[in-house]
């Protein structure tokens, strides 16, 4: 048996397991890989940039360049984020942060907004009316006054509407100016009379000849808070309403303290109604008391007045020279005292004279006057009605219960009631405490919805949803273009052939084929034209065998 014998060097190469797996590698292969590197680089960048970039909402819109600037000022101080939007017109902050930094600004009563006042006469057209420039005039009138009440603490926004006639020296009677002012009060804060009657004032004098009584003042909420000049007689007047109501809850907050600790809470009901005199009543009455019982009197004045003549001789008889004699003189003393009337004078005649006396005493008269005004704000009558629920209670099966109140407690709790509000029988005042079952009304039970239809279900799905897509895109990409190029760099290398010296092959005519039976008659088998083929090729062309035997170990297919 003949042999045939190839000298072949064969010894392994020894170079960088990846450098040479990424060297065996296609150009196809090669773009895979490094396109599926840059992705998961680009993943994990947009992955790390959606963690650190908040997501925005508008803080506030179309603001003006003042209220921007004060807002922009505070979020710098308050080391807030912020961008611009909309060509600067808003303003932008993280989302998680809207609310909270809106009720801080508030509290600081930003933004305020833009009130133009006499500036508005500066942008004076050409070819003006006359009619525009008195209009651009109120208007800048009703800005400034704006401003000037919006500059109080508990203000929080304000217009001002002017009435104000065109002035004509032809009419004999000129209409008079009158103002409307509307104000939005700050959450908590109130205005009293006497800062509503500042606010009247200030309008009034910025006005020419307005009177405080046409200026009228509103809140938010339309309530009139100017006194209207007729407030005394239509009897409209807020502060009455108020005073009713405060005496009313204070009453009933009486009887809820008393009852409440007896039948337990929400098991009373209470409703006081106060019937509040505000009338004005202003009396006077003027008393003579006669003088009675002979009592004394003091004498005030006293006049006496006597008049008439004594009786004199006169001539009587025959006239003649004895008849018509004069009087004698009278021999009365000056101071003495008078002559009883009938009395003749001494010297005189028995005749009678005439005599009259007048006398006019004026005595002191008992005078009282009294003036009485009556209080504002009597309490005329009070009325209370009272419900009490029954007594709940729980029986041997552990059922809840109720039964009413036994007539004698609710006689006690209606002493109660009246002890408590005061009760006057001769003012008219009532007190009606009544027993009865509370009904209650039991909500509607709403149906539990699913648990992924539920809002923090909701929002911890839109919260992963963008993290969990990237995973899966980076995952896509590891597996379909990282992963097979790494299998195709770690695979095992295959051995490496150097030819030491030329290949001698010595071949034999009839070589051994260790497990196959020789040809018959000298015949040739396919196996053995294939071997005889390979050997040839082996012999003529070394560096070709090699080449195929390394794209055997690589897994590739012959060229």
């Amino acid at each position: 048996m003949s042999t045939s014998v190839a000298e072949l060097d064969i010894q392994p190469v020894r170079r960088n397991a990846l450098a040479e797996g990424f060297s065996r590698m296609t150009q196809a292969q090669k773009i895979k890989l490094g396109a599926g590197l840059l992705a998961l680089l680009a993943i994990a960048l947009a992955a790390i940039f959606m963690n650190r970039q908040p997501d925005w909402r508008v803080l506030f819109a179309n603001l003006s360049d003042k209220d921007g600037g004060a807002i922009v000022a505070q979020l710098s101080q308050m080391n807030v984020p912020y961008k611009h939007a909309e060509g600067g017109g808003a303003i932008m902050v993280p989302a998680d942060k809207v609310h909270d930094i809106r009720l801080r600004l508030a509290s600081q009563g930003l933004p305020k907004g833009t009130v133009n006042g006499f500036e508005l006469m500066e942008a004076n057209r050409f070819g003006m009316t006359q009619f525009q420039e008195r209009l651009t005039f109120q208007r800048g009138l009703e800005g400034e006054l704006t401003r000037s009440i919006q500059s109080l603490s508990s203000v929080q926004a304000a217009r001002v509407h002017l009435a104000l006639p065109n002035q004509n020296g032809f009419f004999r009677e000129q209409q008079k100016a009158s103002a409307s002012v509307l104000l939005t009060l700050h959450p908590g804060r109130t205005l009293d009379r006497a800062q509503v009657a500042g606010i009247v004032h200030l309008v009034a004098s910025s006005v020419p000849e307005m009177n405080p009584k046409a200026v009228s003042v509103v809140d938010d909420a339309g309530n009139l808070l100017s006194n209207a000049p007729d407030a005394s007689q239509s009897g409209t007047d807020t502060q009455k309403l108020q005073y009713v109501q405060q005496i009313e809850q204070l009453y009933t907050r009486r009887i809820m303290d008393m009852l409440e600790p007896l039948v337990g809470a929400g098991n009373v009901k209470a409703q006081v109604t106060a019937d509040v005199d505000f009338s004005q009543v202003e009396s006077t009455s003027e008393q003579h008391a006669p003088n009675q019982g002979g009592a004394p009197s003091a004498v005030r004045s006293q006049q006496l007045v006597e008049d008439g003549t004594a009786a004199s001789a006169q001539p009587s008889g025959v006239p003649g020279a004895v008849s018509n004699q004069p009087p004698a003189q009278g021999t009365a003393p000056i101071n003495g005292p008078a002559a009883p009337v009938g009395v003749a004078a001494q010297g005189g005649t028995d005749k009678p004279g005439n005599q009259r006396r007048e006398s006019v005493v004026n005595y002191e008269v008992d005078k009282t006057v009294k003036v009485v005004r009556e209080s504002t704000g009597n309490i005329r009558r009070l009325s209370a009605a009272v419900v009490v629920n029954h007594r709940a209670f729980t029986d041997k099966t552990g059922k809840s219960l109720a039964s009413p109140i036994p007539p004698e407690q609710l006689e006690q709790m209606t002493a109660l009631v009246r002890e408590t509000i005061g009760f006057n029988r001769e003012r008219g005042d009532s007190v009606n405490l009544v027993n009865a079952p509370f009904q209650v009304e039991k909500a509607p039970e709403a149906e539990a919805a699913a648990w992924w239809q539920q809002p923090e279900q909701m929002e911890l799905a839109r919260s992963l949803s963008a993290p969990a897509g990237l995973l899966a895109l980076a995952l896509l990409v590891f597996f379909g273009l990282i992963r097979p190029s790494m299998r195709l760099i770690k695979s095992p290398a295959p051995v490496a052939i150097r030819q030491a010296q030329p290949v001698n092959a010595l071949l034999n005519d009839t070589p051994e084929r260790p497990g196959l039976p020789m040809p018959a008659d000298g015949a040739e088998s396919p196996e053995f034209r294939r071997l005889s083929d390979a050997r040839r090729l082996a012999l003529e062309n070394p560096a070709a065998v090699a080449n195929i035997v390394k794209g055997w170990v690589n897994g590739e297919a012959p060229a």
